[in-house]
């Protein structure tokens, strides 16, 4: 019966109060359009839901959210939360699985994106994952700290910039943001930065792993990436870097400082001297 009062529609406007039973057996979405049916005129509305002593996780979740959404223009947010509840589905497809809070909404849609641009170019997931940022692994705390960045709202638009960073220039961009807002980054948000440089550059350079530890390094390419030897170790020199070959296929080098820069600064300029020189 819900269904076919949402589907055709139905308007009352004398309406003003409504009565659920058993609304944790309903979805979120089923539950928002049946409490818009009342109040829909100048008469203030009432729409009670009832529901057993217990109920089940998820259908508690569901209530809360109407609970706490009641306000004008507030069916925005529920859609969003909906989504994130019942998952987004596939990338190209009709399944519904998976579920979007896993990468963020904004990660999810460029994954979609990517995926349709890789498509009409005939690259499909191959072109895709060449550009696969590597793991990158620090012997030291990388994050934005409570203390530096109280707002949790914008610490997480800061970390879904950053992990959407493809080039250099946009982390700059958030280091000088940060610079502006909360004034000079404390070590644990430069590492954060540095994790992202290596991570946006290692893409582009077919990383698939990078270890920094103390004043040595560990560099794993992958196994589809074509690394030039001699420009990386040209590069490695100039910075004071030491490398040693310890797999040559595929390619994986044991990095040691001699001198000059710490050993993520100077690998972050090694690596933007091979790009460059490699047109990449």
């Amino acid at each position: 019966m819900s269904t076919m009062i949402v589907e055709s529609g139905l308007d009352v406007a004398n309406a003003n109060t409504m009565i659920v039973d058993r609304a944790d057996q309903l979805g979120l979405a089923q539950l928002y359009q049946l409490r818009g049916r009342v109040g829909r005129s100048h008469r203030r509305a009432y729409c009670y839901l009832l529901v057993p002593d217990l109920v089940d996780a998820e259908a508690e979740e569901r209530l809360q959210v109407l609970e706490h959404h009641t306000d004008l223009g507030s069916g925005y947010r529920i859609a969003l939360r909906d989504l994130e509840l019942r998952g987004a589905g596939n990338l190209l497809g009709a399944a519904q699985s998976g579920h979007a809070q896993a990468v963020g909404f904004d990660t999810y849609l460029r994954w979609l994106q990517e995926t349709v641009d890789g498509l009409k170019s005939g690259q499909g997931d191959e072109g895709r994952a060449a550009r696969v940022p590597p793991e990158v692994i620090l012997d030291l705390p990388a994050h934005l700290s409570d203390a530096y960045v109280p707002d949790e709202a914008v610490k997480l638009e800061l970390y879904r910039r950053l992990a959407r960073a493809e080039v250099p220039s946009e982390i700059q961009a958030v280091r000088e943001e940060l610079r502006d807002r909360f004034g000079p980054l404390p070590d644990d948000a430069q590492r954060l930065l540095l994790v992202s440089e290596l991570r946006a550059l290692g893409a582009r350079a077919g990383l698939e792993m990078v270890l920094v530890k103390g004043d040595e390094a560990r560099l794993n390419f992958g196994r589809d990436a074509n690394p030039r030897l001699a420009g990386l170790t040209a590069a490695l020199d100039v910075v004071q870097f030491e490398a040693e070959v310890r797999r040559a296929a595929p390619l994986s080098l044991r990095l040691r400082r001699l001198g000059g820069e710490p050993i993520g600064s100077g690998l972050v300029r090694a690596l933007t001297a091979v790009l460059a020189d490699a047109h990449l």
